[in-house]
């Protein structure tokens, strides 16, 4: 069995962390903008992952596992605020964050 060489990866984590901040600067939407944060997230993790696997180390997996539990805080502390906006502002536009105060 055949392992998949650490240069295959880190393209496929560079693609995958481009995509997240063209998404991150280009959209308007803060649901699309937390969406790319964790596209972003995941990229970084393929990285730690294949790094990991090519030199046999379990640093890797626990720093995925880190990552993975930043994300999921990302995802609360982002969604509550989401809902938050929506009640006030009847919209997501991030724009309007600008006008939020106290």
């Amino acid at each position: 069995m055949t392992s998949i060489p650490l240069f295959h990866v880190l393209i496929l984590s560079s693609l995958l962390f481009a995509i997240g901040f063209v998404g991150v600067v280009a959209r308007k939407n803060t649901l699309f903008i937390l969406m790319s944060l964790e596209v972003m997230l995941n990229a970084i993790g393929v990285a730690f992952i294949g790094a990991g696997s090519v030199w046999q180390q379990a640093d890797g997996q626990v720093m995925f596992i880190l990552i993975l539990t930043l994300a999921a805080v990302e995802a609360a502390v982002g969604l509550a605020l989401l809902i938050r906006m929506q009640k006030k502002y009847r919209s997501l536009d991030i724009d309007l964050l600008s006008q939020m105060k106290g």
